[in-house]
């Protein structure tokens, strides 16, 4: 076969590269959170998840997708779920660098160093996080089952994972997911209509057997679940794993897993239970508060993985634009396309900012480190404005940096498109544990409780006097918290904090100019970029914002 042509000015793979040691925003928000904390566990994790066979991996995992299989050759009912072997690998990489249940055992700076390896790990794959991210945010609710959390705590704990289906006691790690949501309920999981009978009291506590279904269970061949059901005193969280104490399988009926957008690689599925076996874990009626304490952990990670996919997108974009040319010059040196790069990593560095903030939140008032409460009001009301507006920005950020690539970026390819991969994993964090409406309420809610609006003006006092827009940001917030701000404008007022936060961390440790060019651009009339990116006013320090989000 003749050759018709020279392939010429394409980019080059994007592999290879220590996901950690070349993004200067995390390092820096890192050193701010945690100043005492060693990096080089973090440095050998980015230097992984970066590599072409993490990359290879996590092509294979979504390219050969979960499926569900509800019965072995002879007839036998066994509702399991096949994985492609990269996807163990990868999620086995996850529990390795102790990104689940790991950090509660692990002392002061643990979190953070977690969260921070949770942003490069989702640069790797996002799929296999949503087990690791609900086997971290287990801890808190199953407390409140002190013989279960006893029998469970070491394996949750565990970091070699290992992906047979077989009982706890077996297993040197598990993974444990939830079911909250029902088809009529949604969010409003108190419509949930799942019952629980009693059946007896044994070593963990009070026993039921539940019936009825969840609309949405996710990673459902993890080893247990927190599970919401309808008891004689109110709705309960209840424990139920897949295996008993006796050795046998527990009921869990898989009807069928979903066909999603994105997060290819995980397995949610649809699932009925029929008297299957559960501990209740908490008080009876309690289910909710019980299980929001798991929700506001997993919320959290919804910044993470936003941010880390932030950072991913821009990555891609940056390395792409400074390997294409197009007019006679590399496309990262022509002016309107600067500009679109500079925003991007102004909104990257923010959004990895604020969810580091918020992972130091969770690790200082878990830690006994908090005399002050600071700590624990800051996070109540940094983890729904993290949730809102990160997530809220991903989905429009991945459009824009798909936009650098044109059309290479839009093109799957195999799996080998990751950019196209990026776009569609982004609604999913805005979505699960509580979309938009929710955060801002949850918002408005903790700001109007107790001391809550003078732990903001505290966190914001670092960057008074710093620049004029914020602060008269600042100085209207008083006001709109303390009974100004109905329902039906709480996302504005959701938007406005997290960018007074945004710009006070960005004020304490990073670039004056990255401080200066966010409060030009997303302030005042130009608030939130007016809906796009490459909008930074005239002037702007374009070559210093870009060199910093190199990924070199």
């Amino acid at each position: 076969m003749s050759q018709t042509h020279e392939v010429t000015n394409q980019s080059t793979p994007f592999v290879d590269v220590n996901l950690f040691d070349t993004d200067r925003g995390l390092r820096d928000a890192l050193r701010f959170n945690a100043p005492q904390l060693d990096t080089k566990a973090l440095s050998v994790l980015g230097a992984e998840a970066g590599s072409a066979a993490t990359g290879e991996h996590a092509r294979l995992a979504n390219v050969h997708t979960p499926e569900l299989r509800s019965f072995d050759r002879f007839g036998h009912r066994i509702d399991q779920v096949e994985f492609h072997p990269s996807y163990h690998v990868l999620l086995g990489g996850a529990l390795r660098h102790g990104l689940h249940g790991a950090p509660w055992s692990r002392g002061p700076g643990a979190h953070v160093e977690r969260a921070a390896g949770f942003v490069v790990w989702t640069q790797a794959e996002p799929s296999v996080l949503c087990p690791v991210s609900m086997s971290y945010a287990v801890t808190p609710s199953l407390r409140a089952n002190a013989p279960l959390y006893e029998a469970w705590r070491g394996a949750i704990a565990g970091t070699q994972y290992d992906p047979r289906f077989v009982p706890m006691p077996q297993k040197p790690a598990v993974t444990l997911g939830m079911g909250m949501t029902e088809k009529q309920g949604g969010s409003d999981v108190r419509a949930n209509t799942t019952r629980a009978e009693p059946d007896g009291r044994d070593a963990w506590g009070e026993r039921v057997r539940i019936t009825g279904h969840k609309w949405f269970l996710s990673a459902p061949m993890c080893d247990a679940f927190l599970v919401l059901a309808q008891a004689a005193g109110g709705l309960s969280c209840y424990f139920m794993p897949r295996w008993l104490p006796d050795g046998t399988p527990n009921v869990l009926r898989i009807q069928r897993l979903k066909d999603k957008l994105g997060n290819k690689a995980n397995a949610s599925s649809e699932v009925e239970f029929d008297r299957s076996v559960a501990w209740r874990v908490g008080d009876e009626g309690r289910g909710v508060p019980q299980i929001l304490a798991m929700g506001a952990i997993t919320r959290l990670d919804c910044s993470l993985g936003t941010a880390g996919l932030m950072r991913q997108a821009l990555t891609l974009a940056l390395h792409h634009c400074s390997e294409r040319r197009a007019f006679g010059k590399r496309l990262i040196d022509q002016p309107a396309m600067k500009s679109v790069l500079a925003d991007l990593a102004l909104e990257s560095e923010a959004a990895t900012a604020l969810a580091l903030r918020l992972a130091r939140s969770l690790d200082r008032s878990e830690n006994g480190q908090d005399a002050s409460g600071h700590e624990a009001l800051i996070r109540r009301v940094l983890t729904p404005i993290g949730k809102f507006w990160i997530c809220k920005r991903g989905s429009l950020f991945a459009q824009e940096a798909m936009e650098c690539l044109g059309g290479n970026g839009y093109v799957e390819d195999n799996g080998e498109g990751v950019m196209a991969r990026v776009y569609r994993e982004m609604p999913v964090n805005s979505i699960w544990e509580g979309a938009g409406n929710i955060q801002a309420i949850d918002l408005l809610r903790a700001l109007r409780t107790g001391p809550v609006a003078d732990a903001l003006m505290h966190e914001l006092a670092p960057a008074r006097g710093a620049n004029a827009a914020l602060d008269r940001l600042a100085d209207s917030l008083p006001a709109r918290v303390d009974g100004t701000t109905d329902e039906a404008d709480a996302r504005r007022l959701a938007r406005d904090v997290a960018l007074a936060v945004q710009a006070a961390l960005l004020r304490q440790h990073a670039p004056a100019e990255m401080f200066d060019s966010f409060c030009a651009s997303r302030f005042g009339d130009a608030i939130g970029g007016g809906g796009a990116f490459g909008l930074l006013p005239g002037g702007a320090p374009l070559d210093a914002l870009i060199a910093r989000a190199m990924p070199h």
